[in-house]
């Protein structure tokens, strides 16, 4: 498609995983579509984020599961198979290749243009290509911006000059580091951690807090530190970096200077310290807007500081919940959103309507895969109490149930159920864990659902299975 100038209904900026369900939902409502990408169609997720380093986590969850399992201990007593690991990691994101995600947006009659996109005023987009040339996208209705976000980076000298990681280089590196230094306490930091670490890397965590994964129950971050160290990682709290440098050119060896003038020697560092939006170059300042901002959006997506109510911004960028899944969500919902308002159909904004993004502020879900594993949704004890609500804090640390003892030799865990005193229902649960992730849709499902504590009864967990941590968070609330 050469044309320099053409016009669409939709418009979608970015097309990760958020943005091709956008697409998908606004042609599947009758409204052509366009979407633009200037890397790889799939975005983010699937080649530089969820999908490789859950590639490389899989083996090394499932060999820390096998060792606790009498039997097996002695057979999975050696190293994992890092070219195998690598290689799977390499099929997983397809080599780096997007050919099927071009041929699923080609099934659905979406088109595509590859390259920079930049807004150029209202409801105008102006590509620019590979190779130089340009071509003028006009939106009759909507523009949707979707381009997610990027590592961000401390503000320290001289670091635009040393060969670091993010995110990207941890989840596509081609060898196994032999000193690595991972600077962060959150999510990809402990994972990342955890997965070189397994694969024979030796990590030390530099941790500016006092906790690891701060928003957690206090407890998740505890006992994901003790397995951290037990697989043998430098977990460090209360310290800081103060300079890196490289020594011998990029390739050399890099040199970590922190706060208390103590120096590291390491051949990778990681920066894992949050993230970005993608908006630095963006267009935003022809449209009143500030290059590098979030995009702030409402519960249906949309950006109430433009007028005429045409420009949308879906997923990471908006800052609501920067998660995979969550994105998805949204872009489900805003599909529906923009299709119902240019078709003039009424719009359901009630709380869990079918035009509103509740979840994000009710029900957001997220794992960690680290050595436990750790598995959230809605609110913690500590964000009950200062948003003044009245409520019972449940736990239980899986020693009476039967499902986890089958499940591991040692089984060793937390669950944490807050329920809502005035309303009867369960407004957050934490579990901590080796297998608990897929406990997690269940206590989604609560949260969402508002069940009464007292049907919840009624959901008997079979026997024996680690569910069965539900009925005793069950008769710890009854007393």
């Amino acid at each position: 498609m050469d044309d320099t100038s053409r016009t669409y209904d939709v418009i979608v900026i970015g097309a990760g995983p958020v943005g091709e369900n956008v697409a998908d939902r606004t042609k599947a409502a009758g409204l052509s579509t366009v979407i633009v990408e200037s890397e790889l169609l799939g975005g983010e997720c699937s080649y530089w984020a969820c999908e490789p380093s859950k590639a490389l986590l899989r083996p090394v969850l499932a060999r820390a599961d096998a060792r606790r399992v009498p039997g097996l201990r002695k057979v999975v007593a050696g190293p994992l198979d890092v070219p195998a690991v690598l290689a799977h990691r390499d099929d997983i994101v397809f080599h780096w290749q997007d050919d099927d995600q071009v041929a699923w947006l080609n099934s659905v009659s979406v088109d595509i243009v590859r390259g920079h996109g930049r807004l150029d005023g209202p409801r105008q987009v102006v590509v620019t290509s590979p190779d130089g040339g340009t071509v003028r996208l006009t939106a009759r209705h909507v523009v949707a911006v979707c381009t997610g976000t990027r590592a961000a980076l401390p503000d320290l000298p001289g670091l635009d000059e040393v060969r670091v990681w993010t995110s990207r280089e941890a989840t596509g590196a081609a060898a196994v580091p032999g000193r690595l230094v991972v600077v962060g306490g959150g999510v990809v930091a402990v994972e990342m951690a955890t997965a070189w670490r397994a694969l024979g890397a030796e990590v030390t965590q530099l941790v500016r807090g006092e906790v690891l994964l701060p928003g957690r129950e206090p407890f998740a971050g505890e006992l994901v530190a003790e397995g951290l160290r037990e697989a043998g990682v430098d977990v460090r709290f209360g310290t800081s970096v103060t300079s890196v440098t490289r020594e011998d050119g990029p390739d050399g060896e890099a040199r970590v200077i922190l706060a208390d003038g103590e120096q590291l020697v390491a051949d990778e560092i990681l920066f894992a310290i949050g993230r970005a939006p993608r908006t630095h170059d963006l267009g935003l300042e022809t449209i009143g807007l500030s290059p590098g901002d979030w995009l702030k959006a409402d519960d249906t997506c949309r950006v109430g500081a433009v007028d005429d109510g045409w420009l949308y911004a879906v997923g990471d960028v908006n800052h609501r919940a920067l998660l995979t899944h969550q994105g998805k969500y949204q872009a489900r919902i805003a599909g529906a959103v923009i299709g119902a308002r240019v078709h003039g159909e009424p719009l359901d904004e009630t709380k869990w309507g079918a035009h509103v993004t509740t979840a994000d502020s009710e029900a957001v879900p997220q794992v960690v895969f680290s050595d436990p594993e750790v598995a959230h949704v809605g609110v913690t004890a500590r964000e009950a109490e200062r948003a003044g609500r009245r409520t019972q804090v449940v736990d239980n640390d899986f020693l009476s149930v039967a499902g986890a003892v089958q499940y591991a030799e040692g089984f060793r865990g937390k669950a944490r159920m807050v329920v809502d005193l005035d309303r009867g229902t369960v407004i957050g649960v934490t579990f901590v864990g080796p297998g608990v992730a897929e406990l997690l849709q269940s206590a989604t499902v609560a949260v969402v659902g508002e069940v009464p504590v007292e049907r919840l009864w009624h959901a008997v967990p079979p026997f024996p299975t680690i569910s069965e941590v539900w009925l005793r968070l069950l008769e710890a609330y009854r007393g």
